[in-house]
């Protein structure tokens, strides 16, 4: 048997990303931002607590372009995960594991995150209070 100086597996290199590997990565992604941007709301409660100087530094900080930008991505990532954890709770239960299944159910999620961050957003804005 003729050896080859070729992985074994797919590699990096050769490997072309699937819509169902990206998902998975993404959702470890946010996964892990959710971690990160709960530090930030941790942040805000320990200021709200400290007093009024040092909620009025920390409302400045999220109140930011960059603060809302983070505040926007912890948005997505949350309704992401969410999205992604229902589909998965789903397969968990037998349903939707054929391969078109599994492709129709995740550009809904991918559709889904979006459309719920941006009516989350929109409805923050301009809402009114209920």
């Amino acid at each position: 048997m003729a050896t080859t100086n070729r992985p074994l597996s797919p590699h990096l290199q050769v490997y072309r990303p699937q819509l169902t590997s990206v998902l998975s990565i993404l959702h470890r992604g946010t996964g892990i931002a959710l971690a990160v941007g709960t530090l930030l709301l941790i942040y805000w409660l320990a200021a709200a607590a400290g007093g009024s100087e040092s909620f009025a530094q920390a409302q400045g900080l999220i109140g930011s372009w960059v603060g809302r930008l983070l505040l926007f991505g912890w948005t997505f990532a949350l309704f992401y995960h969410l999205c992604n954890g229902v589909r998965h709770l789903f397969w968990d239960g037998g349903y939707g594991l054929e391969l078109p299944d599994v492709y129709r159910s995740g550009w809904m999620v991918v559709a889904g995150s979006f459309a719920l961050t941006v009516l989350s957003w929109l409805f923050g804005y301009f809402g009114g209070g209920l």
